[in-house]
């Protein structure tokens, strides 16, 4: 039974395409620590949920694949998703994940502008790194005023990695990222700093990823 649950795991994982199991594993967070998640390979985490989460790695793995909208893997390898799943186990964010300071539209600043409808992919880290060289010393601006943040989150990145201005941006994106999930797309990032006084090239360079 559990070479069988291992092998139905790996199948699922495998037909994940990179961005989404990178989007699974963050939304594992909440359950598993991201130091066991962010290294881990598709074995790797077959092995960690099937040890975490005995006879029930299949429902776990249904649930976030919910939340991805995946539901053609679901129904493809059959795997048993309930309706109490969502309310049994809510699938937030881990703990320091900021909140948003009375923001009507997710993923922009208090009274900004909506993201319009774009078919537009969901960030990826290295997307989110070539953010982060771009913004410069008013990151915190950004985050507080742009990105919904709270400033109490951005000294704690910039404690956590001190002297690193390209890691307090990369974090600080990333914060947003995860907050939004499958919303974090390169228009709606967009969309949120176009009001910012920004290197114009960041624009210019998520306007690039749109459609892609």
């Amino acid at each position: 039974m559990a070479r069988d649950e291992r092998a139905t795991l790996l199948e699922v994982y495998q037909a994940l395409p990179e961005e989404q199991f990178q989007s699974l594993k963050f939304l594992l967070e909440g359950r598993i620590p991201a130091g066991l998640l962010l290294p881990a390979s598709r074995p790797e985490l077959c092995r960690i949920l099937l040890q975490r989460f005995p006879g029930n790695s299949l429902h776990v793995t249904a649930g976030v694949l919910q939340q991805l909208g995946r539901l053609d893997l679901i129904q493809r390898f059959q795997l048993p998703l309930e309706e109490q799943i969502a309310e049994e186990t809510p699938w937030e964010p881990s703990g320091d994940t900021p909140k948003v300071m009375g923001d009507p539209t997710p993923g922009c600043h208090p009274g900004g502008i909506p993201a319009p409808p774009v078919n537009s992919r969901r960030l990826t880290e290295k997307d989110l790194m070539q953010v982060a060289q771009r913004l410069g010393k008013e990151w915190q601006e950004v985050g507080i005023l742009h990105l919904g943040l709270e400033r109490s989150r951005l000294e704690q990145i910039q404690e956590e990695n001190p002297g690193n201005p390209v890691l307090w941006n990369f974090e600080m994106l990333r914060d947003w990222w995860r907050r939004e999930r499958h919303e974090a797309t390169a228009s709606r990032l967009r969309s949120c700093l176009e009001p910012a006084r920004l290197d114009p090239g960041i624009l210019d360079f998520l306007q690039s990823l749109q459609g892609n």
